[in-house]
C-alpha cells in the first residue's frame, strides 16, 4: 500500500501544472537577444542599452552582430540581420538600431518572422528581410518615448529583455496591419545573361553580390563570361585558394551568393569597385 502510494505520489509531482512565476524563470534562463546598431563601439551608447536590458533579466545572453553599421545605413543593416538570423534558434529577439531617434512619423515596432521576433525602428529596414508580409506586426506604444533622446535604451531594450524572458509582443502595443517597406535593389535574368550588383564590401575587400547560386545553375549553359570593373572570369572557384596570391576569385560563397574579390588582396580597391557596381554574366548557348 507504501508503495502504491509512492507512485502516486510521484505521478502528482511529474503533472503538477507550473505556476506562471516558474514558467516566466524557465524561459529567462533561456532567453537570448541579439544587438545590432550603428552605434560605433567608442561611445556608451551599447553597454548602456545592454546594461538596461541586463537591469530587467541577468541571465539574458546577448549577442553582438555588429555595431559597426555605417551610420543609417538600412541595406547594410539588413543584410547583415538577414545573413545570419536563421542560424539562431527559434525564439531568438533580435534587437536592431538603426538611425533610431528620427521617429516622429512611423515609430517603432516589433515583429514575428519565422518564429523569431524582430524589434526596431519602422523605417522600411525590417521590410528587407523578406518579401512577405510579417505573421504578426506591433506598434509599439511610443507613450515612453516623451522626453528621451535615446528610445533605444528607454524603450526598445526593455521591450525586448521582457518578451526574450516571455512577454508577448502585444504586450506592448497595438496590431499593425502592414510595416514601411523599401525596395531591395534586385538582379535582372534572362536565358542569355543575369546583371546583379555589389551589395556589400567585406572585411577583406570581398564583394557580396545580389545574384543566388540556384538562378546561376539554372540558366547556366556550361560557357558563360562574368564581367566586374575591367576584369572577368570564365570559371567558377570553389575555394579562396585554389587561386594564386594575387589573383581574382569568383565563388558562390556560403549565403548562397556570388563573392567576387582578391585572394590576398583588397579586391573592392584594387578593381575600383563599391557598393552598387554592376555585375554582368552573359551565357554562351
Amino acid at each position: 500500500m507504501n508503495s502504491i502510494y509512492g507512485v502516486k505520489n510521484k505521478f502528482l509531482i511529474l503533472f503538477t501544472p507550473i505556476t506562471k512565476i516558474e514558467k516566466f524563470n524557465r524561459l529567462a534562463l533561456m532567453a537570448l537577444i541579439t544587438f545590432t546598431s550603428d552605434f560605433g563601439e567608442r561611445d556608451f551608447y551599447v553597454p548602456a542599452v545592454k546594461a538596461k536590458m541586463l537591469s530587467i533579466n541577468p541571465q539574458l545572453t546577448i549577442v553582438d552582430i555588429s555595431h559597426r553599421i555605417e551610420p543609417y545605413n538600412t541595406a547594410q543593416a539588413a543584410f547583415l540581420l538577414k545573413s545570419v538570423y536563421k542560424d539562431f534558434p527559434k525564439g531568438t529577439v533580435h534587437l536592431l538600431a538603426l538611425n533610431a531617434t528620427d521617429v516622429k512619423k512611423d515609430g517603432f515596432i516589433a515583429i514575428k518572422h519565422e518564429e523569431h521576433i524582430f524589434i526596431g525602428p519602422n523605417n522600411g529596414v525590417l521590410s528587407l528581410l523578406s518579401e512577405q508580409e510579417p505573421g504578426i506586426a506591433v506598434q509599439l506604444t511610443d507613450a515612453h518615448l516623451q522626453g528621451t533622446t535615446f528610445p533605444t535604451k528607454d524603450l526598445l531594450a526593455p521591450i525586448a529583455a521582457k518578451v526574450a524572458s516571455g512577454a508577448a509582443i502585444h504586450d506592448f502595443g497595438g496590431p499593425l496591419r502592414s510595416i514601411k517597406r523599401m525596395i531591395g535593389r534586385q538582379f535582372k535574368a534572362t536565358r542569355q545573361e543575369i546583371v546583379g550588383h555589389v551589395l556589400q564590401i567585406d572585411n577583406y575587400g570581398n564583394m557580396l553580390t545580389n545574384i543566388p547560386k540556384e538562378v546561376f545553375d539554372l540558366l547556366n549553359p556550361g560557357r558563360f563570361t562574368i564581367r566586374f570593373g575591367r576584369e572577368e572570369a570564365t570559371s567558377i572557384n570553389h575555394s579562396y585558394e585554389e587561386v594564386d596570391n594575387g589573383d581574382c576569385f569568383v565563388l558562390f560563397n556560403s549565403l548562397g551568393i556570388m563573392e567576387i574579390g582578391i585572394n590576398q588582396g583588397h579586391g573592392a580597391e584594387l578593381l575600383g569597385l563599391r557598393v552598387d557596381s554592376p555585375i554582368y554574366i552573359n551565357f554562351e548557348n
